[in-house]
């Protein structure tokens, strides 16, 4: 009886062995590709679609980076795409410190690029026969408080009249122009100077933030009388200022105005501009104050 028995468990044990061997009879899962169980008793061999895919990692740790990858991409980029500044940047650069992250990182800016494109940025250039420095903010004349705009040079059929070197100013020494005015460099500089020596003490600094302008460059005779010589607006060289425009918003004319804080910004002007004329002077100057820089050795001023 007890050899029957372990008859029959020997049977069961070899057609469990038989089952075993068998793909896809067994109940127990096949071994994952580069984990195979390789024993004395048995080799277990895995099918040619298993066989085909690639083995997995042995260990979940990132495997080192190869000798060289970084240099190789740099390398991949083409020289042409690249401005010569960077190349140099990037040839710099220790190779163990580039990577793929490396060429992520902006490259230093080279020296002096900065005061260039500044330069750049303020100066533009002139045309011939134009005067003084245009920057970007609009300044005449090389003088940055004078602003306005270089014009190309201004001819007539009129002998005398015309001026070689004009500019339109809007404003001058922080105060408004009430229209844009046409004369030559001379002109608005000796205003500027006006401005600083003779309005802002008359009126206090910054009181005055407007000056009416009623004329500048025309081609004329002086006084407009027939046979006349021309006039210094005609040769761009004189500015009228029939009056003031304060801070509060309120504007005070020449006519019927000629106070004594007007007196004395009237008087300022003189030896500033060669002439300076104004009301009480010869009757056709009450309503304006008239400044030009004509050029003669004496000065004009009533």
């Amino acid at each position: 009886m007890r050899q029957a028995v372990m008859a029959a468990v020997m049977a069961l044990v070899a057609t469990g062995v038989a089952l075993a061997d068998a793909p896809g009879t067994s109940p127990r899962p096949l071994a994952r590709p580069g984990m195979v169980a390789v024993t004395d008793a048995q080799t277990i061999r895995v099918t040619a679609q298993t066989a085909a895919r690639p083995a997995m990692a042995r260990s979940l740790r990132p495997m080192p980076r190869p000798a060289g990858l970084g240099t190789e991409f740099v390398a991949a980029v083409p020289v042409a795409a690249v401005a010569p500044q960077t190349v140099a940047t990037a040839v710099a650069v220790p190779p163990e410190r580039i990577g793929l992250f490396g060429l992520l990182r902006p490259s230093k800016r080279p020296d002096g690029l900065g005061r260039q494109q500044q330069v750049a940025a303020r100066v533009a250039p002139l045309a011939p026969g134009k005067q003084g420095v245009v920057s970007r903010k609009g300044a005449v004349c090389g003088d940055p408080s004078i602003k306005g705009e270089a014009l190309a040079p201004i001819a007539s059929r009129v002998q005398g009249c015309g001026i070689a070197d004009p500019v339109r100013i809007t404003s001058v020494a922080g105060v408004r122009l009430s229209q844009a005015a046409t004369v030559d460099c001379d002109t608005a500089r000796a205003l500027k100077t006006w401005i600083e020596r003779g309005v802002e003490p008359a009126y206090g600094k910054g009181r005055v933030v407007q000056l009416q302008v009623a004329g500048h460059y025309v081609c004329r005779t002086r006084n407009h009388r027939a046979g006349a010589k021309v006039s210094e607006h005609g040769r761009g060289r004189a500015i009228d200022i029939s009056g003031f425009t304060f801070s509060n918003g309120k504007t005070q004319p020449v006519l019927r105005n000629f106070d004594s804080k007007m007196r004395k910004a009237h008087k300022a002007a003189c030896g500033i501009f060669t002439t300076t004329l104004g009301p009480g002077s010869d009757g056709m100057h009450e309503d304006h104050l008239h400044f030009d820089t004509a050029q003669r050795g004496s000065t004009y001023c009533r």
